[in-house]
């Protein structure tokens, strides 16, 4: 699976420190690799999913099979 970053997600990655952002980044990549994670369909906002890092949220879609764009990252409290 390929990885789309929209310009907010990618500065919302750039402000974490380095171990949360490899944490995320290994996460995204597991799920990629093997549709292993923590994922679910959101039902307040269509299309969209999250992937629970933790106490963060990555929230991404699908666009056409095997790419995601990814929206934002988010602390949990701040996400929902």
């Amino acid at each position: 699976m390929n990885f789309i970053w929209d310009p907010a997600a990618r500065a919302d990655l750039w402000r974490l420190d380095r171990d949360t952002a490899m944490r995320i980044l290994l996460a995204l990549t597991r799920y990629a690799e093997i549709g292993e994670g923590d994922v679910k369909r959101l039902t307040d906002r269509e299309g969209l999913c999250r992937l629970r890092v933790g106490k963060w949220r990555v929230f991404f879609d699908i666009d056409v099979p095997g790419t995601a764009r990814i929206h934002g990252i988010d602390n949990r409290g701040q996400a929902y």
